[in-house]
């Protein structure tokens, strides 16, 4: 594995996806024939990325799997056993995804062992853990986005409901009161998760009501209407009044640990998490909802919004700065001023995604290329050693963090 690839990947045609976004960057025709929602870029068994090897197309999985060092290095073969431990996507939201959190890895791991015990069929709509691992992720804007993300704090969600559904929901708001904030967050939304459905309709019917009070510049009366043209019986429309509301500009990003309650809502990014597809959901979802194992997960601590500072790590790249294990994302830059970008020598497996711009890529003592343009995905593994960009292009790079 000494050599550069240029990457083969799959996109997911989730209902909630653009029918532009990832047309558009790929240079395909658009609008797509049905919706776009995510473009997967990784070893992820259920759409691993392919490869042009010895002249014909091989899943990424299997490549790793019988190159293991060559492609990932030794430390990284060693300590993620033989698996490349990320998974990187562009995301490409038209409607809002459904409300979900993350196990930790412990409770993956449990969760996928007693589900397996249990005989339960690895494609089964009621199956919640379809692999052990973990799933923090980092999500980065490459439009204007918009997401939920974590609880609030208990005054924000108290004042917001009262103000929405004042009628339907001040008598619980009051209920709650004498406990600890953690311990009313749990409280308030398990009973509003297993409301009846009378009372389902009337506390959504009330919040809609209400915000048509708001004009459109008031963002939680925005998504609340938004929402609820599109799930108008689900107890999820209120989710703008409990989680925090959150606008990413251009080249922003947030980092989303295991237990988070979130759900994005519109705009495209690219997205980088450990290699799982282990979803809990809780709402605007035709799918399954578990609600004893989502509040098994869930962290009822609200959460601190911090948008992810970048650091400067050496000439061109741009590091995000997150506290995840297996993974890391960075911004190379080159300006065509005859500058390179070079690599790090001790690395792992690189994939990069060009954004924006053209180039070159530049590898190996006989200085092989291959050119680099707008939707173009690269794998570089260990085996390749140091590789060079040039141009004038942004790319994003995902990469395993050998460090922590």
């Amino acid at each position: 594995m000494d050599r550069i690839y240029r990457l083969k990947n799959v996109i997911q045609p989730y209902a909630w996806g653009s029918r532009t976004a990832i047309a558009e960057l790929l240079g395909d025709p658009f609008p797509s024939e049905t919706p776009q929602a995510e473009l997967w870029m990784g070893a992820h068994p259920k759409a691993p990325s392919k490869v042009n090897h010895k002249g014909r197309w091989v899943p990424l999985d299997g490549l790793i799997e019988a190159n293991p060092v060559s492609v990932l290095g030794p430390a990284a073969a060693r300590r993620f056993d033989n698996h490349l431990p990320y998974l990187f996507k562009v995301l490409a939201a038209a409607e809002p995804l459904s409300i979900q959190a993350h196990p930790s890895r412990q409770q993956a791991q449990e969760g996928f062992e007693r589900e397996n015990r249990a005989g339960i069929p690895m494609d089964a709509p009621h199956r919640n853990y379809r692999d052990s691992n973990h799933k923090p992720e980092i999500i980065c804007a490459l439009t204007r986005f918009w997401a939920l993300c974590g609880f609030r704090t208990w005054v924000e969600m108290r004042d917001n409901l009262l103000c929405y559904c004042p009628d339907t929901l001040s008598g619980e708001l009051e209920r709650v009161e004498c406990f600890d904030e953690p311990r009313r967050i749990r409280s308030l939304f398990e009973t509003l998760m297993t409301l009846s459905d009378d009372l389902r309709q009337v506390t959504v019917a009330e919040a809609l009501s209400s915000a048509e009070g708001h004009g459109a510049t008031v963002p939680e009366a925005f998504w609340l209407k938004r929402i609820g043209a599109i799930y108008p019986d689900d107890i999820g429309v209120l989710s703008p009044l409990l989680l925090n509301l959150v606008c990413l500009d251009p080249g922003q990003a947030l980092f989303l640990p295991a237990g988070q309650l979130h759900a994005y809502l519109e705009g495209t990014g690219i997205e980088l998490m450990a290699n799982s597809d282990n979803v809990l959901r809780g709402g605007l979802t035709p799918k399954h909802v578990d609600l004893p194992e989502l509040m098994k997960i869930l962290r009822f601590e609200p959460l601190a919004i911090k948008r992810l500072a970048l650091e400067s790590i050496w000439p061109g790249e741009r590091r995000y700065q997150a506290p995840a294990h297996e993974f890391a994302l960075s911004e190379v830059k080159v300006v065509g001023d005859g500058t390179q970008y070079r690599s790090a020598h001790d690395r792992s497996a690189d994939i990069l995604l060009c954004t924006d711009g053209s180039g070159v890529i530049q590898w190996g003592p006989e200085g092989e290329t291959l050119p680099i343009e707008k939707g173009a995905a690269f794998l570089a593994p260990a085996g390749a050693g140091v590789y060079g960009i040039t141009g004038n292009t942004i790319l994003y790079k995902a990469s395993v963090l050998l460090s922590s």
